[in-house]
């Protein structure tokens, strides 16, 4: 009679690293981890991060999922802007470096040691604009025109602001390119809008959503002009994040309280539902980093301050350690 090994199943290896494209259901034996592997199929979902070490919303901020920034922000019982800085990780926050000016409702693009903020409210409304290194902040070129809750894109040296709020005038469609040193004035958008969803870069920026009114409408940006794709957001909102490129996105929370936890990704064509977040994370006044597939979602609030951070892994295969539980 045949063995058993041979009419079903396969070996389980032993190897000293992790194989470099393992196949769904393969599973093998890590002798230097000296941990038992299998990589499995996982649905795109949310998972709970380290908490922020100071909570506050409406904040900023720059990177990736394991490599974030987040900066400025506000706290609603005590009504005090804050300067804060706090860099992530993948798992934890820590403090950094403080911004020259407090303040809340601002823009940011670039990575974890090379970003910039912009605009916000302190009030009076904002023009500041500061770069960050890693450590500390530097005064930079003031936007042409000083607003809050601004539509943002880029990098340090090309970034993008868009849209936004001045009090009294209201919603903007101003659009204003940053080189690192100076912004310019470019190509209006088409809605005036503020709290916006936003992401990709200065030659290729995407918006969802906004105020005033409420709105689900969707707008992109090719370095000149804006063009509204005739795909709308499947709901309309306001004050959500956003993350990824004007072709893959991911955005997430906002508000009415209805649209808290809701998701929406986007393929450069449609959007379409994808799973919401867990907590306050998403909420009001939340900030996205990162991309479609690897994003981080921070700054919200459900009416409370919990410094929630959610992680985002799209679907697909992934590398499980299989443990006795």
């Amino acid at each position: 009679m045949a063995d058993y090994i041979n009419i079903r199943g396969q070996n389980i290896e032993v190897v000293a690293s992790d194989p470099a494209n393992p196949t769904i259901g393969q599973i093998w034996y890590n002798s230097t981890s000296n941990t038992l592997k299998g990589q499995i199929y996982q649905p795109a979902g949310w998972a709970t991060g380290g908490n922020q070490t100071s909570f506050r919303t409406m904040q900023a901020g720059a990177g990736t999922q394991t490599a974030a920034v987040a900066f400025g922000g506000y706290n609603f019982t005590t009504s005090t802007n804050f300067n804060t800085t706090e860099e992530y990780d993948g798992a934890t926050w820590t403090s950094s470096g403080t911004l020259g000016t407090a303040r809340r409702e601002m823009g940011g693009a670039g990575t974890q040691t090379a970003a910039v903020g912009f605009g916000g409210r302190i009030p009076p409304d904002s023009a500041l604009t500061e770069e960050y290194n890693g450590s500390t902040w530097t005064s930079s070129g003031t936007l042409g025109t000083a607003r809050g809750y601004v539509g943002d894109a880029g990098t340090q040296t090309t970034a993008l602001a868009f849209g936004g709020e001045s009090i009294p005038a209201g919603a903007s469609t101003l659009t204003e390119e940053y080189n690192g040193a100076t912004w310019t004035s470019s190509g209006a958008m088409p809605v005036a809008k503020y709290g916006m969803g936003s992401c990709g870069t200065q030659t290729a920026a995407l918006s969802g959503g906004g105020a005033t009114p409420i709105t689900a409408i969707t707008m992109e940006y090719n370095g000149a002009t804006w063009t509204t794709n005739p795909a709308s957001m499947n709901s309309a909102r306001y004050n959500l994040g956003g993350a990824g490129t004007q072709t893959a996105a991911l955005f997430f929370g906002g508000e009415p309280p209805t649209e808290f936890t809701k998701v929406e990704s986007w393929d450069g064509i449609s959007w379409s539902i994808n799973p919401a977040t867990l907590t306050s994370s998403g909420g009001a006044f939340t900030y996205g980093v990162g991309i479609s597939t690897s994003a981080l979602s921070f700054s919200g609030t459900e009416g409370y301050l919990s410094g929630a951070t959610e992680e985002y892994i799209g679907a697909g295969p992934v590398t499980k350690t299989i443990t006795a539980s």
